[in-house]
């Protein structure tokens, strides 16, 4: 799905990138940072439409994906930890 069409379904959905990306517990700079790829991930492509297909239906997709209790993710890895003091 390019940006382009993400967007258009941002706007089905009737719900903001900040919001959507808050939602999803993603960043709002990750989110934007597939503007410069000009696509986005199969798995917000995914989600973007659901949501989009659900709006239209008059489900709350909102509600639906609050009660998930989603977790934003942390960076792991070399260099991202506490690092203890080597002595």
């Amino acid at each position: 799905m390019t940006f382009i069409e993400f967007k258009k379904m941002l706007l089905d959905a009737e719900i903001s990138l900040p919001k959507f990306a808050k939602l999803i517990q993603v960043s709002e700079k990750n989110i934007q940072s597939y503007k410069k790829k000009g696509e986005v991930p199969n798995a917000i492509a995914v989600a973007v439409t659901c949501f989009a297909k659900m709006h239209h239906t008059g489900l709350d997709y909102r509600s639906m994906i609050e009660a998930l209790s989603l977790e934003p993710k942390t960076k792991k890895g070399a260099g991202f930890g506490k690092k203890e003091k080597i002595k």
